[in-house]
């Protein structure tokens, strides 16, 4: 059982779950909040003091300022914040998707703070060879979500990333809920383009107190994120951790997901 509590910064509210007890574990997306990582937390709580949150602007994370952007050094930030409120000194953090960019981002702003990161799928579009194409795509998205509404920027969006266009390029099959779609334009409007740009210091994690492990879906081979996460291994000189399932490797299989996880974070505990 989770308790639910919430945050005051500077900015807004962080709305943030804790399960379990033991070593502390932040699981953390962007924009995916605690709700997605629920299965896969309940599991890891069995051993495990696991910190799970809605990030700013999304959901039950309301910022004072709602045309902010979300970048993954204030998204950094708020996960060391939180941390703090817990009474935390330092903790294990798997951040997926853009979450993982934030786990980048806090194993260099805040590096005591970090024992081990595991970035699973960053979207680092800005360390493959084709970054400018990249780069484009990424503003077409944007001016998509301008243009014609959240509903096109998500079938754009997926297509771009490599997902099967019968997965991505269709309309939903249910009708959006007013979080949702409210959500879906602070991703495209306020987060994106500071997420997709993200330059990690290479030198920095590598010599930095955290361990840096990358993480890969074992069925994401056709996607931009498969092939960035091998990229900023190399940069790293790492291998990737491959996971069970695609992107969303917590949520197709929670079970299996766990269990690589605490392989991963055995070493350090």
């Amino acid at each position: 059982m989770a308790s639910t509590h919430t945050l005051e910064r500077p900015d807004g509210t962080l709305y943030y779950e804790v399960r379990g007890q033991g070593p502390v574990l932040v699981l953390t997306g962007a924009p995916m909040g605690a709700g997605e990582f629920a299965p896969v937390a309940d599991l890891l709580a069995r051993d495990r003091t696991v910190l799970t949150h809605d990030p700013r602007g999304i959901s039950r994370s309301p910022l004072n300022d709602p045309e902010q952007d979300s970048t993954p050094e204030l998204r950094a930030d708020d996960v060391a914040a939180l941390l703090d409120a817990l009474g935390a000194g330092s903790a294990d953090v798997l951040g997926s998707s853009g979450g993982a960019v934030t786990a980048l981002a806090l194993a260099q702003r805040h590096p005591g703070r970090v024992r081990t990161a595991v970035a699973h799928e960053p979207p680092l579009m800005e360390l493959l060879p084709d970054a400018a194409e990249q780069r484009a795509a990424t503003e077409d998205v944007i001016a998509t979500y301008h243009r014609e509404g959240v509903a096109a920027a998500w079938a754009r969006f997926m297509a771009d990333a490599g997902f099967p266009t019968e997965e991505g390029g269709d309309a939903p099959a249910e009708e959006p809920s007013k979080q949702m779609l409210a959500d879906s334009a602070r991703f495209f409007g306020h987060e994106l383009r500071h997420t997709t740009g993200y330059v990690p210091d290479a030198a920095a994690l590598r010599d930095g107190p955290a361990r840096i492990v990358v993480g890969v879906g074992a069925d994401s081979g056709p996607l931009t994120t498969s092939r960035a996460s091998a990229a900023l291994a190399d940069l790293l000189g790492t291998a990737p951790v491959t996971f069970p399932g695609g992107h969303g490797g917590f949520t197709d299989d929670p079970e299996g997901f766990a269990a690589v996880l605490r392989d991963v974070l055995e070493p350090r505990r």
